[in-house]
């Protein structure tokens, strides 16, 4: 702190000195104050002197100080430090005792407890081992009531189950030789089958015949024809054709040949390939049944249709769905055949379809051709109706006179009866019917 203010004074000096320098050359009394001022550097010479030697003196009073009350502090923390030893030692021993007591007590009490347990276990081991005898002996009784029951309801459901299961046995074989039976006629059957499927001429019958009852399903017996010259000048027979109207009313028909067809061969020949997944196989097998195709459209194209006795177009059958899924998936055949053969393929799904449609276009047309009769017909009975109303009020005023005449018959007629009937006595049911057997009940009689 006195090194602080002696720096601050002298700083201070430092600019008054510097101060009067620069004002020299205009005051010419400048002299007369530096000699003041360096008296005054003198006087602060001989205050710094004294200054540090007053602070020189406090540090070694504080030095003293500080030596004094670190001795005395070193001695009363040894003396602090003695009676806490001491203190400790007397703790200490008096624990170490306490301790001593206190183990050797429980020492004993664990004794006695280990004693008491021992005893205690016998007697418990004692009372266990009895009572497991016991236990033993009803476990065997019962066990062995158990087992006597257990053999004779297990020799008993034994029998019957055996019993039924011999039952069961009979019964299935029974059934597994009706079932071979049926597996034999299967066979024949299947044999059959192969042998149609096989002859050529079996295999068009069979296309025949699902066409033939498609056609008896959907359309009426008049609206088409089997085995139909429809070209002129040919022999050939299509299997099936629609009679379509024609253009005029003179009673002319327009023919839509259908013929089936069933490329058995070719068709299992591409089915084993897809299966075995040989695609130089199923390339030759597509091309072959496309070929074939196109053959029997040409066949249909040249045999059957001849406009204006024909349509356009005809239709090729084919009997089985899976074929003619494998016949529409190529496009550039069906755009071939509908270009340049003019013919339409169908399976039975899409042909019962057609059928349909032509169905309803036979109801619509037979409507239309119907509609003058039927406006006649509805005039007629308008006419009849209006007679008819006439001959109801007639009927109505006779219902009329006929319920007055009742009215006075019963009111006025049979008053008059019974009044002349009071004084006669009345007979029994019985006795009525003697003498008016025609108006006896049928029970009385």
């Amino acid at each position: 702190m006195t090194d602080t203010i002696l720096l601050g004074i002298v700083l201070v000096l430092l600019i008054i000195v510097i101060a009067l320098q620069s004002r020299k050359k205009a005051n010419p009394q400048a002299e007369s104050f530096e000699r003041a001022i360096e008296t005054l550097e003198k006087n602060m010479a001989r205050i710094e002197t004294a200054v540090r030697e007053e602070i020189r003196n406090n540090r070694q009073e504080l030095n003293q100080s500080l030596g004094t009350f670190q001795t005395g502090f070193t001695e009363s923390l040894k003396t602090i430090s003695g009676s806490q030893t001491e203190l400790l030692g007397s703790l200490f021993g008096k624990t170490e005792a306490n301790n001593k007591a206190n183990r050797e007590e429980l020492s004993k009490s664990l004794k006695e407890f280990s004693e008491k347990m021992a005893l205690d276990m016998d007697k418990i081991t004692a009372r266990v081992e009895d009572r497991l005898k016991e236990l033993n002996q009803n476990t065997e009784k019962k066990l062995e009531q158990m087992r006597e029951t257990v053999d004779e309801k297990l020799q008993k459901t034994l029998n019957e189950r055996l019993g039924q299961s011999f039952d069961q046995v009979s019964q299935q074989l029974m059934k597994v030789e009706k079932g071979l039976g049926e597996m034999q006629s299967l066979a024949q059957d299947v044999g059959g089958l192969k042998k149609v499927l096989s002859n050529v001429k079996m295999r068009g019958g069979l296309g025949e015949v699902r066409l033939e009852m498609l056609l008896e399903q959907v359309l009426a017996p008049e609206q088409y024809e089997a085995n139909v010259k429809t070209k002129k000048g040919s022999s050939d027979l299509v299997e099936f054709a629609i009679r379509l109207p024609g253009k005029d009313d003179d009673g002319n028909v327009v023919y839509l040949p259908i013929d089936a067809k069933f490329p058995q061969e070719d068709f299992i020949l591409l089915t084993e390939a897809y299966e075995a997944g040989n695609i130089e196989a199923i390339e030759s097998a597509s091309k072959r049944l496309e070929s074939i195709i196109k053959k029997m459209a040409r066949d249909i194209k040249d045999k059957y249709i001849d406009p204006p006795n024909t349509t356009e177009f005809g239709i090729l059958f084919l009997p089985f769905e899976g074929l003619y899924a494998e016949v529409i998936r190529r496009s550039a055949l069906m755009e071939t055949l509908q270009r340049e053969y003019r013919i339409i393929v169908t399976g039975p799904t899409t042909l019962a379809a057609i059928l349909n449609s032509l169905q309803m276009g036979f109801k619509t047309l037979a409507i239309q051709k119907r509609s003058s009769e039927v406006w006649q017909v509805l005039g007629a009975v308008k006419t009849e109706f209006e007679k008819f109303g006439g001959m109801l009020d007639k009927a109505q005023k006779n219902l009329h006179t006929a319920t007055s005449q009742l009215d006075e018959l019963v009111g006025k007629r049979t008053n008059a009866i019974r009044r002349k009937l009071r004084s006669v006595e009345s007979l029994s049911a019985g006795e009525a019917a003697v003498y008016l057997p025609e108006l006896a009940e049928p029970d009385e009689e």
